[in-house]
């Protein structure tokens, strides 16, 4: 089981019912409770309907203390239509007797911190969220609308353009937990090393094989084309081929002890709509070495180690 499945990312925790006498245990038991937010007032604060009472947030409840500056505000109004957990703080009724639940974000994350930062240690499996995609890489929801980092050089061994080549916004996905930065909360993501292994990613397929596959490089001795996101395999550079082609290719060879793949394009084909599912090999744990290259592959091999 992923290491933060007591505080999952917004949108995947199990809904429950919130009638007034779930309200009033959550007060008690300080649980997290997760609903959609339907509007934000001119004061800030967040409506949440909650069926058997209207749930508000106030602005200073809606973001943990480590977010600031300017992207306070933008955060704020864009939890707008969003699943949004949070802990309630007290029960009331308004000046016509209807039930209002006070609501805090800033608990939910806060406890969640406290959770990551004693527990959470390098090599840590955890379930994230893709919450904003970019250049240089991800943006995830770890838990409770905690945000950590995924450089574009982690996503996956077959270099991308852009994490939208495997990823969508809202994207459920696992990671792997790089570093953590304890004086600035900051966490950095891999998701590579949950992919598979060279050997592991080459079992799917034979030579004599035709399969599809995705240009990611043109080069003057050759092109590079995407079997999986953690296998590439070399061709001769056919003209009119760009990065992002989908192809079809014929295996010619597998090397394990060179760690090489010959292939040979058959056809340009059509792009896909929309990445590929994700198929992982590591789903849960700590992590602690991972070995990418075979037993045998020429060179010194290509791993990641986690540390503390």
């Amino acid at each position: 089981m992923p290491e933060n499945h007591l505080y999952p990312p917004e949108g995947l925790r199990p809904q429950i019912s919130c009638t007034l006498a779930d309200l009033a245990a959550a007060i008690d038991s300080g649980a997290i409770l997760e609903a959609v937010v339907a509007r934000c007032d001119a004061q800030r604060t967040l409506h949440v309907p909650l069926g058997s009472a209207e749930g508000l947030i106030p602005r200073e409840e809606v973001l943990a203390p480590w977010i600031s500056g300017a992207s306070r505000d933008i955060a704020v109004l864009s939890r707008v239509g969003k699943q949004t957990c949070f802990t309630v703080k007290a029960l009331h009724s308004d000046g016509k007797g209807a039930p209002v639940a006070l609501l805090s974000r800033r608990d939910a994350q806060e406890t969640a911190m406290a959770y990551f930062m004693e527990h959470l240690m390098p090599g840590a499996v955890l379930t994230a969220r893709v919450t904003h995609l970019d250049s240089f890489g991800a943006f995830l929801d770890i838990g409770c609308g905690i945000v950590a980092m995924l450089p574009i050089e982690s996503i996956s061994v077959s270099r991308i353009a852009h994490p939208r080549d495997r990823f969508q916004v809202g994207q459920k996905i696992l990671v792997a937990l790089r570093d953590i930065d304890r004086d600035r909360r900051r966490f950095t993501m891999t998701h590579k090393e949950l992919l598979g292994t060279w050997l592991e990613n080459a079992s799917w397929f034979c030579p004599g094989e035709t399969v599809r596959g995705t240009v990611r490089s043109v080069k003057e001795y050759g092109t590079f084309v995407e079997l999986t996101p953690n296998l590439s395999g070399l061709t001769d550079t056919r003209e009119g081929l760009s990065p992002g082609d989908g192809v079809s290719v014929y295996i010619k060879s597998i090397r394990p002890e060179r760690m090489k793949i010959k292939l040979q394009v058959i056809e340009r084909l059509p792009p896909g709509s929309t990445p590929p599912p994700v198929r992982y090999q590591v789903t849960d744990g700590v992590l602690d070495r991972w070995v990418y290259s075979p037993p045998n592959y020429e060179k010194a091999p290509i791993e990641t180690v986690f540390r503390c």
